[in-house]
């Protein structure tokens, strides 16, 4: 592997040559140049319906081919059959869950867990209401940061359904063991549904590998257009009752994907998912989009983890302050560099405006985490404050951050 181009990759987004440091990254990430430039292109060329005789619309075709085989490489999947793609990974979820449970019988038991986004719990919980449904709470562990496995076996039984699971948080950064609590859950029979929006932009995700049933990513949050992608396992998609119009296609993957497709967007994805196999190419990767696309991933957590160990050190060192997570160097790889913290005589929400005005752009909040919020006893409003870095953020940014975040709580 090649030293990190850094200068290069910034050089991609025309957003960082802004003065703003971008820490905001776990709500949104930046966006590089051949992306937008492929929205636009798109947008001049391609703007028509699929399936016509001429060629615009011949255009658009190859767009929505392309979007589903880039999709299908960065995941890991054989075949764009498997890929659906919508208007957000919440959407999505909210769909499949009405077409997931349409056989479920009340009594039935679906777990969701305190660790999620609400994108991956309030649909189950709305489908429990519906079809009287047993909702399962699954809670992390407080010392660990992760959802363990022997905190989940006594939760399944005959009439689990489904397991709702994220592969990593989005508050305090933390991957869990997706493989094996996948494993599990299928002693009982469960379906898992893995949200990997958080782990996604960081890590290389392998359906295969973790043996689940389904998983979801938004776009947006890997420096691509605001889209939602669900992988789920061809035998499975082919079979569930589509909430689609009657003359909609029976076919996959457009039997679940409702509406006329979003080109411009599709044509974004397929050119974010060739980003990345080009920043594994600069990084000294080779051979198929897929194995660049691992490479990427490679050198970018090389970039990040010294960042975000640096950046958690740092935190450490101001009074007071507590990070909401794991801070040990030795259980780096256990974690995505989604960095929060609280502290107990400073609001989140007037932190967070004081860095905004200083060109540091975060979030604080519950950021949708609300379980997560209130498993540790947070406050839902102020929540954390949270700071979440990208393999084109700088030793420099983390620095400003941590000397604005000292002279604000000295």
């Amino acid at each position: 592997m090649t030293v990190f181009p850094i200068g290069l990759v910034r050089e991609q987004f025309p957003a960082l040559a802004a003065p703003e440091a971008f820490l905001d990254n776990p709500g949104g990430t930046q966006v590089p140049r051949p992306v937008i430039d492929a929205v636009a292109r798109a947008m001049a060329e391609a703007a028509s319906n699929l399936t016509g005789f001429f060629a615009a619309s011949q255009r658009a075709d190859a767009i929505y081919a392309e979007a589903h085989a880039a999709a299908a490489d960065l995941l890991g999947v054989s075949s764009g059959r498997e890929i659906v793609i919508g208007q957000s990974m919440t959407t999505l979820t909210f769909q499949l869950s009405r077409s997931l449970g349409r056989g479920w019988q009340p009594g039935d038991e679906v777990i969701v867990t305190r660790m999620d986004h609400e994108g991956n719990v309030s649909p189950w919980l709305r489908l429990a209401e519906e079809r009287q449904l047993t909702v399962r709470w699954l809670p992390f562990n407080r010392e660990t940061w992760r959802i363990e496995p022997e905190d989940l076996r006594p939760l399944l039984n005959e009439r689990t359904r489904l397991l709702a699971l994220n592969y990593a948080s989005n508050m305090t950064g933390s991957i869990n063991d997706v493989a094996a609590l996948t494993a599990l859950a299928k002693t009982a029979g469960a379906l898992v549904y893995v949200d990997a929006v958080q782990f996604t932009p960081h890590g290389l995700v392998d359906v295969a590998r973790l043996g689940c049933d389904f998983l979801v990513c938004s776009a947006y949050k890997f420096f691509g257009p605001h889209l939602g992608v669900l992988w789920g396992r061809e035998a499975i998609l082919a079979n569930l009752y589509p909430y689609a119009v009657r003359c909609a296609s029976q076919d996959l993957p457009g039997r679940h994907e409702v509406g006329t497709p979003q080109t411009e967007l599709l044509a974004g994805l397929a050119a974010t998912v060739d980003y990345l196999a080009w920043l594994g190419t600069a990084t000294g990767a080779s051979g198929t989009r897929r194995e660049r696309i691992a490479g990427a991933y490679a050198a970018a957590t090389a970039h990040e983890m010294p960042l975000a160990q640096d950046l958690i050190d740092g935190l450490r060192s101001i009074p007071d302050l507590r990070v909401q997570g794991i801070v040990n160097s030795n259980r780096m790889h256990e974690r995505v560099p989604t960095i929060s913290v609280t502290h107990p005589r400073h609001s989140n929400r007037t932190l967070a405006r004081s860095l905004g005005q200083q060109g540091i752009n975060l979030w604080y909040g519950h950021n949708y985490a609300m379980e997560a919020a209130r498993h540790l006893g947070l406050d839902e409003d102020e929540g954390v404050l949270r700071i979440g870095l990208a393999h084109y953020n700088t030793a420099a940014e983390v620095a400003r951050v941590l000397g604005a975040l000292r002279r604000l709580l000295a």
